[in-house]
């Protein structure tokens, strides 16, 4: 069986936890030390890539690296290493998650238009347009635009470009895996910034791409950075587990003893936690050790049907535990995760958890969207997910195109990535949504028109309030006067949205339709950004109807925060829409200038 074992193992090197004999301060550096290495970089990416991809172009990897230390020569990180190994490092990174060679020359290139004389234009030249347009792609903005709004746009940029190409997010993520691993050179408040933004929006990227392989290394390596005590108390705990692999061993005999009774072909593979996962459930469950359940996983060579005969094997072999069973091949997760998770009584009473999944929902769960670089001529490969399948992706282009600024788009984002999620079921699918989440929120993921029209909902076979937050496993059914369920005058315009709705829905998606709605009804035709344009006018006017102007924002400001907008861009929309009078926004507003106190 071709299986990817254990903890990333595939990832090799590039994304494996150092040995043990190596100082944690070293832990998280990069792979690359070219010292007393007997290959060349060249090569050693080379063999990396060609043990995935057997026919890959050698040259063109050779002559993309010479152009790259070329450009780069004389060029050096803070930590005084030659700045050619850092995206050397990047698409060794890309090579053990497989992707193609395109993706590899890119990654090598990826910093030499930014920061060499390098153009755009000599690159199309010399590699063509594919790879400049992965190229131009990563490129960050202009180091004018450093801070938060550098931040917010180069994030942006990030998505719109993986909506049009995936490889463009994975070489991202990989520079920003290389970058945290080497950040021990920058001072304590630029590690906690990066990494903080990192764990905010990176590290949940990665999941909703499905790139697990990824997004364990990156958690790790922003534990490491922002809890340092913690990390240092799990890898010791880590390190001294008496008996562990004797037990998970123990645990794998068995497992496949029972497998093998029920003659379900399968391969069992113990399935180490890593740091930040232990972190995680350790605080959340107020723990004063590191809470670390053995876990393993079984790997069927055969149909997903197989997978629910294994689990019968499984359960048969160990009592499960109550409520501790899911099933993500009826349900995939949103990122089109699928496996059987159970937790079951082990030997000698412990409890252990057991992923069941097929060797094709294990690449998948490994890679991601990458998978169909990784395994190009296989079935799962065919059939992975690509960005056109991540119903997530599309949601957030749709966002960046109502979005008046990027810091609006960024903010929505790191609220939609948020870790508190359910899972609901609705109409024959699962749906993923954020904690709290409404039926409003569900109408709206259904369609926007479902949720424009939404009259009632029914959550476990009762009627509920369009208010009542929604719980992790909750049956909800929507209805519409459009639908034939209920009564509805045939002549009568479509109901739409209320406004109150704005004051619990949770979803980005609810919101910014509802928002759409009511912008569209009031002002057809004109933009968010023409809005604020005809607000801020709207108000000028009525300043100097009352002979009076203003030096600055700052008092506006000022007056849209006491007013309960969120901010000043907020309140000019309300002018402009008519939700605020422009003479009470003056009268306040001369009020404030002449009594500041």
């Amino acid at each position: 069986m071709d299986v990817d074992a254990g903890h990333g193992a595939a990832l090799g090197r590039a994304l494996s936890p150092a040995p043990a004999e190596i100082p944690l301060s070293r832990r998280l550096r990069s792979f690359l030390s070219f010292q007393g290495n007997e290959d060349d970089p060249v090569t050693t990416l080379t063999r990396t890539h060609r043990h995935i991809h057997p026919s890959a172009d050698a040259g063109v990897l050779r002559r993309s690296y010479a152009v790259a230390e070329n450009m780069h020569r004389g060029q050096f990180r803070k930590s005084g290493d030659p700045y050619i190994t850092h995206p050397l490092a990047v698409a060794q990174i890309c090579a053990e998650l497989g992707m193609d060679t395109t993706t590899l020359v890119a990654a090598l290139l990826h910093d030499t238009v930014e920061d060499t004389s390098y153009t755009l234009e000599t690159l199309h030249g010399d590699f063509g347009p594919e790879v400049t347009h992965l190229v131009d792609g990563v490129t960050k903005f202009d180091k004018a635009f450093y801070g938060k709004v550098a931040e917010a746009e180069t994030i942006r940029k990030m998505i719109v470009a993986a909506g049009k190409d995936v490889r463009v997010l994975v070489i991202k993520l990989a520079d920003r895996l290389h970058n945290m691993r080497t950040l021990d050179a920058r001072s304590p408040a630029s590690r906690a910034r990066i990494a903080t933004a990192t764990l905010d929006v990176l590290v949940p990227l990665c999941d909703r791409l499905g790139i697990q392989a990824l997004k364990r290394d990156l958690d790790d390596v922003v534990l490491y950075h922002l809890e340092p005590d913690s990390y240092a108390r799990i890898d010791e705990h880590v390190k001294n587990r008496p008996g562990w692999s004797e037990y998970l061993d123990d645990v794998r005999v068995k497992a496949q003893g029972a497998l093998r009774r029920s003659r379900v072909d399968a391969k069992v593979a113990p399935r180490p936690r890593h740091y930040y996962s232990i972190w995680k459930d350790t605080v959340a469950g107020g723990h004063a050790v590191p809470l670390d359940l053995p876990r393993i996983v079984v790997i069927v060579d055969g149909p997903e049907t197989d997978c629910y005969a294994a689990l019968g094997a499984i359960h048969g072999q160990w009592r499960p535990v109550a409520g501790r069973f899911k099933d993500f091949i009826a349900s995939p997760k949103n990122n089109l995760y699928r496996s059987l998770h159970t937790t079951v009584t082990g030997p000698e009473g412990r409890l252990v958890e057991v992923l069941i999944r097929t060797v094709s929902m294990h690449r998948c769960a490994e890679y991601g969207v990458a998978t169909g670089y990784r395994y190009p001529k296989s079935p799962e490969g065919a059939e992975a997910p690509g960005a056109d399948q991540l119903t997530w992706l599309k949601r957030v282009l749709d966002w960046q195109e109502d979005a008046t600024d990027a810091s609006q788009f960024l903010a929505s984002l790191r609220c939609d990535l948020a870790e508190g999620q359910i899972q609901v079921f609705a109409h024959g699918n699962t749906f993923d949504l954020p904690a709290g989440s409404t039926p409003v929120d569900l109408a709206y993921e259904l369609s926007a028109d479902k949720g424009d029209q939404t009259l009632a909902a029914t959550i476990n076979g009762r009627l509920a309030s369009l208010s009542s937050p929604l719980r992790d496993g909750d049956v909800v059914e929507i209805f519409t006067e459009t639908d034939g369920h209920v009564a509805a005058d045939p002549d009568a315009a479509p109901r739409g949205p209320r406004k109150e709705w704005l004051g619990f829905v949770k979803s980005t998606q609810a919101q910014m339709q509802i928002n759409r709605y009511f912008a569209e009804e009031n002002s057809p035709g004109i933009s968010i950004v023409d809005k604020v344009r005809l607000g801020r006018a709207t108000i000028g006017l009525t300043l100097r109807k009352h002979d009076r102007g203003l030096a600055s924002e700052v008092p506006l400001r000022r007056l849209a925060e006491e007013l309960g907008y969120p901010d000043l861009e907020t309140m000019l929309v309300a002018v402009t829409e008519r939700n605020l009078e422009p003479d009470q926004v003056v009268e306040q507003l001369i009020a404030l200038v002449d009594h500041p106190d």
